[in-house]
């Protein structure tokens, strides 16, 4: 009890510390990080910078995106927010790589992304010259942007908060090759010894205080909860349900411990909602964005850029030995499913992949993000190529010798829309499309992609020739390894300029099987034959 005093009728103000012991303060929920033995410091913070494509031949407009990579803490909001500001209202994709972080934080992200209608997509991204982190760095400086880069999605990660944050994107991708998984939240509760300094007055008897001030805080013991509460349950459950992503995530999260964490499937994700398509990151970063009658939002100029003598940079990087793999509107070699468009094949029309582009060291990647979404069916490549990366095609060659897929050469004409527009959206799953023999090319190290086929074809009025391309010892083994004649090698090996195959030899040494052309594989009669091919598929009549 405190003494009281009384002077000249008037009260004393007296002092008194009062303790109040083991109050509770709640730390905000965050998601329990996964247990990394053989790395004991966390995850950097999450940063945020703006990072222009490297595209060969972009120049001078070029796609550029923010790149979001690290955990997410209580001060990444900010960071977001300030790193918005910067660009004056544009509109740039966000390429998130995340092992999750603090819940609230990426909740705060992920509205601040939906109310500024953002894209949003989970990948790494490869910087080229300055990095993020390097002091005083201006290697890129001539080129009119401080991150130069190429976005990749292999062995990129989307973990525990961070499916929060994806979740507030206009347009939200994962991707194959890209990692997503969640688990329970984990709660910690803090509990704190405080004392307060308490000044009051007596006034007519009663205690009446006037000012009150902690003087001490003593951490007197903290446990964590893995189960997560009805409020916390609540919270998430009208934060998806405002950002439209179906509730059964929740139960995902609910049912796979905190030590543990629970990938979640392409198709499960597409169910819930929680991505848009089953498309990657570089549906929001291609340099084909920019080429477009009206280019997508993420596109700047900078007329510094342009390439002296109006030569893209491709023309001037590529080897001597090699033809100009690409025009100057190709930005690699694409692949898409493609559906035959010739009414008479309808309802049951063949599918195929569309292979189209220069090959680079991205290729055998983009093969593979795409072969994961049609599971166990297997549809046969078309490819229209002048060659390329050597390593890439051996590569992409390789998965397709592995997952025995019939190759055929020549051209596909999307019918409607060209891919490559921004907006041109599959239907049922694919493009409408021809397949056209003629104007149909596999060049230099096309024909090494082409060796690895079931079924290997190139029509009458398809192209073919090949180069060996300096790298004698790797091709040599490769052609053996798909069971090509070494006679191919032998005839190839004398020769120090690109030679065009004639169909007879291409017969003759097994780079090609038959002398069918691609209608074999593609033609509209070919899902009446028996048995019926299995790249051929019904869909049911819009009409119906």
């Amino acid at each position: 009890m405190v003494p009281q005093h009384r002077l000249h009728s008037r009260p004393w103000l007296a002092l008194g510390l009062i303790c109040l012991v083991s109050m509770l303060a709640v730390g905000s929920a965050a998601f329990a990080a996964e247990t990394k033995n053989s790395e004991p410091d966390p995850d950097p913070p999450m940063r945020f910078v703006v990072v222009r494509s490297d595209a060969a031949g972009c120049e001078p407009t070029c796609p550029e995106w923010i790149s979001a990579e690290g955990a997410i803490s209580a001060k990444s909001p900010a960071l977001l927010k300030a790193a918005l500001k910067t660009l004056g209202g544009r509109k740039l994709p966000i390429v998130i790589n995340s092992p999750g972080g603090d819940v609230d934080a990426a909740i705060a992200m992920g509205r601040m992304i939906r109310k500024n209608k953002l894209d949003i997509a989970v990948g790494r991204t490869w910087f080229v010259g300055c990095e993020p982190g390097m002091k005083n760095c201006k290697e890129n400086d001539a080129r009119g942007a401080h991150y130069i880069g190429s976005p990749y999605v292999l062995g990129s990660y989307c973990a525990s908060a961070c499916p929060m944050m994806l979740a507030g994107g206009t347009r939200r991708l994962v991707g194959p090759l890209a990692y997503l998984g969640v688990h329970q939240i984990t709660t910690t509760i803090v509990q704190m010894n405080v004392q307060y300094q308490v000044r009051y007055r007596i006034v007519k008897g009663k205690k009446r205080v006037i000012s009150k001030k902690v003087v001490s805080r003593k951490n007197t013991g903290s446990y964590k909860t893995y189960e997560m509460s009805k409020g916390v349950e609540r919270k998430l459950s009208a934060y998806f349900k405002e950002m439209g992503v179906d509730l059964s995530i929740i139960e995902t999260m609910k049912s796979t411990p905190a030590s543990d964490i629970q990938q979640i499937d392409l198709s499960d994700m597409l169910t819930m909602k929680l991505v848009t398509s089953d498309d990657a990151a570089d549906l929001l970063t291609s340099a084909s964005l920019c080429r477009l009658n009206l280019p997508a939002p993420n596109c700047r100029e900078i007329p510094a850029n342009k390439p002296a003598g109006g030569l893209p940079d491709v023309a001037k990087a590529a080897p001597l030995p090699v033809k100009p793999e690409s025009a100057p509107h190709d930005d690699g070699m694409r692949f898409v499913v493609v559906r035959g468009s010739n009414p008479l094949c309808n309802p049951d029309c063949p599918e195929w992949i569309a292979a189209q582009g220069a090959i680079t060291p991205q290729t055998p990647q983009k093969l593979s993000q795409l072969l994961a979404t049609l599971g166990n069916r297997r549809l046969p490549v078309v490819i229209s190529s002048r060659g390329g990366d050597l390593s890439g095609a051996l590569a992409a060659g390789r998965i397709i010798h592995e997952k025995k897929l019939d190759v055929a050469v020549a051209r596909t004409d999307f019918v409607g829309c060209d891919p490559a527009e921004w907006n041109c959206l599959a239907r049922e799953g694919a493009y409408a499309g021809l397949s056209v023999d003629g104007d149909g090319d596999c060049d230099s190290a096309c024909a090494l992609m082409l060796a690895g086929g079931a079924r290997r074809l190139v029509g009458t009025q398809a192209r073919l020739s090949l180069y060996l391309m300096g790298q004698k010892q790797a091709v040599k083994s490769y052609l053996d390894e798909m069971a090509i004649s070494p006679a191919l090698f032998r005839a190839l090996q004398g020769s120090s300029v690109e030679r065009q195959l004639e169909p007879d030899m291409m017969l003759k040494v097994g780079l090609t099987t038959g002398r069918q052309s691609v209608d074999a594989l593609t033609g509209s009669s070919i899902c009446r034959s028996a048995p019926k091919p299995e790249n051929c598929r019904v869909v049911p009549s819009s009409n119906g």
